[in-house]
């Protein structure tokens, strides 16, 4: 596991510092990898979500395919 130096903002620090004061997280370090897990699961999802507006073929492969060639 590597270590990150980030630089905070103070309301970032305090945010941090009150997740961890009210048992939310166990550590500093506990609250930024649950936001980066947070922020991959929503970038995921959100993929999923594009995806999902592609148009979709539908019926028997070689009749589509004698329609594209």
């Amino acid at each position: 596991m590597s270590t990150l130096s980030v630089p905070l903002s103070p309301e970032l620090e305090k945010f941090i510092n009150s997740q961890v004061k009210c048992g939310r997280a166990s550590n500093k370090a506990d609250v930024v990898r649950r936001a980066l897990t947070r922020l991959s699961e929503d970038e995921a999802v959100q993929a999923v979500l594009e995806a999902s507006k592609e148009p979709t073929l539908r019926g028997d492969l070689r009749e589509l395919a004698k329609k594209i060639i």
